[in-house]
């Protein structure tokens, strides 16, 4: 059998993924779906296996980049979950870095978060990728296990461990003190409501991330960058009231909505990836945090 390819799989199968990352199917029930597609020698194991994500073949920047000063650190978070674990990382021997938190998805601090984390860091700030489910333990090694664990802990507990974070790092004697933020999809949640709660962040770059109430979205001073898929509906319902409240609040935006792409399309270990897409805006992420954190 050939090895399939992202063109072979139709938009379903994708919508599928989403509903079973997003907690709405378990394992069992995805796999029964899945059935109705695996068709002309295409197996439902084959499938699952390609819609999985492949941390192995997908790092960007190795854990042990010369360039780099990479580790994990702990940090007090009073009014979530207490002492929290992330990853700290910056370009070797620089100071006075601006900072940026890289929050992870509804699966805890899984490696592709963190070498979002070094890549920012590549790109010359000093970032910090705390992992929410620290008090129970930490990311267990692989997602299913990871979103599990993550919906035993209370969101609003969980935020309040990012803005710990970003106190954290804008306090840390290698940043600036100027702290931004960018988080994918529960992250991307995070990143709206860091935006609301804190009004001195530098910046927030919500990548498909469900959006703040209007009367939360009026409280937003940062200056905000946000990245929607075309083809992910489900997130993008919440966007036309969004951007009129940010409108009528007068808070400065920017939006993007890639053409043809899926919810998750940045994360490079699924095939939702879409290359030119995470590029492009990745580019214009890192754009915008120099444009906004840098002395």
């Amino acid at each position: 059998m050939k090895p399939l390819k992202k063109e072979d799989i139709k938009q379903e199968v994708f919508d599928l993924y989403d509903d079973y990352a997003h907690n709405k199917l378990n394992r069992r029930q995805f796999a029964e779906k899945l059935s109705l597609y695996a068709i002309g020698g295409v197996t439902v194991s084959s499938l699952l296996s390609f819609m999985s994500p492949n941390y192995v073949d997908s790092i960007l920047v190795e854990p042990q980049d010369p360039n780099l000063e990479s580790d994990y650190i702990t940090y007090e978070s009073p009014k979530g979950g207490g002492t929290i674990k992330g990853l700290l990382s910056k370009p070797k021997g620089k100071t006075k870095l601006p900072g940026v938190i890289v929050v992870h998805e509804n699966r805890g601090l899984n490696p592709y978060v963190e070498d979002v984390g070094r890549r920012t860091a590549k790109a010359g700030f000093i970032s910090l990728a705390p992992d929410a489910l620290t008090p129970l333990g930490g990311y267990p090694g692989n997602d299913d296990d990871g979103r599990t664990m993550q919906r035993q802990r209370d969101r609003d507990e969980m935020l309040e461990d990012f803005i710990a974070a970003y106190h954290h790092l804008k306090n840390h004697k290698d940043c600036n003190g100027k702290v931004g933020v960018v988080g994918f999809c529960f992250g991307g949640w995070i990143s709206n409501m860091m935006a609301v709660r804190l009004p001195d962040l530098g910046a927030a770059v919500p990548y498909y991330g469900r959006q703040p109430e209007s009367e939360d979205a009026a409280k937003i001073e940062a200056p905000l960058l946000l990245q929607y898929g075309e083809l992910d509906t489900r997130v993008n319902a919440g966007w036309p009231a969004f951007e009129e409240a940010l409108k009528a609040n007068d808070v400065e935006y920017e939006a993007y909505i890639y053409p043809e792409v899926n919810h998750g399309f940045h994360n490079n270990t699924t095939p939702r990836y879409d290359k030119e897409a995470a590029n492009l805006s990745w580019e214009r992420t890192i754009a915008f945090f120099k444009k906004h954190l840098n002395d």
